[in-house]
């Protein structure tokens, strides 16, 4: 079993993770602002639940592949900083799974929150 002291500190160093990633990446934090928007829209709307669990699941989605995208192009970059054509499709292959990603996520947002925001206007 794990001790308490260590599952706090494993816990303390992916908190870290983060924020150096919300720190340091421009997209990350764009992401995380769609995402809250999101999420407010969900409230404000009182959507059912299958729907809010969507939404989290999505935002979570994209914001993992952000994750996953800057430890592609951190771990890349430690070996070979100069852009290799290697080096640029492996960046460009990740970060159109991003966007794949997001556009799932757009669309599927406005299946969920257009029946809402058409009554508002």
């Amino acid at each position: 079993m794990i001790h308490p002291r260590q599952f706090f500190q494993s816990f303390r160093h992916a908190l870290r993770g983060i924020v150096v990633v919300f720190r340091d990446e421009q997209s990350f934090r764009i992401q995380t602002l769609a995402g809250v928007v999101a999420l407010a829209l969900a409230v404000y709307f009182r959507i059912n639940n299958f729907q809010l669990l969507v939404v989290l699941s999505l935002i979570a989605f994209v914001l993992i592949l952000e994750i996953i995208n800057s430890i592609f192009e951190r771990f890349i970059d430690s070996f070979k900083p100069r852009i290799h054509p290697v080096v640029r499709d492996i960046k460009d292959i990740m970060a159109g799974a991003v966007l794949i990603a997001s556009a799932l996520s757009a669309v599927v947002g406005a299946v969920i929150f257009w029946p809402h925001l058409k009554n508002l206007l």
